[in-house]
């Protein structure tokens, strides 16, 4: 599932390791999303639209295959 994480992230003038920290993952998992490898839990995809402060679907972009 392709996100808008990373230039989410980097518009915040945060690091992968400080988003990481706000979310109580590890940096990896972070990378994981920004790179589509990894589709988060519906509590992680909550808390991450919660620091950004968007909905869920602004922030992940659902295409049907």
């Amino acid at each position: 599932m392709n996100n808008n994480i990373r230039s989410l992230r980097e518009t915040q003038n945060l690091t992968q390791q400080d988003l990481a920290d706000q979310l109580g993952v590890s940096r990896q998992t972070i990378i994981s999303l920004e790179n589509g490898r990894y589709n988060p839990s519906i509590m992680l995809a909550y808390r991450i639209s919660r620091i950004f402060n968007l909905t869920i679907e602004d922030i992940f972009l659902f295409e049907e295959e």
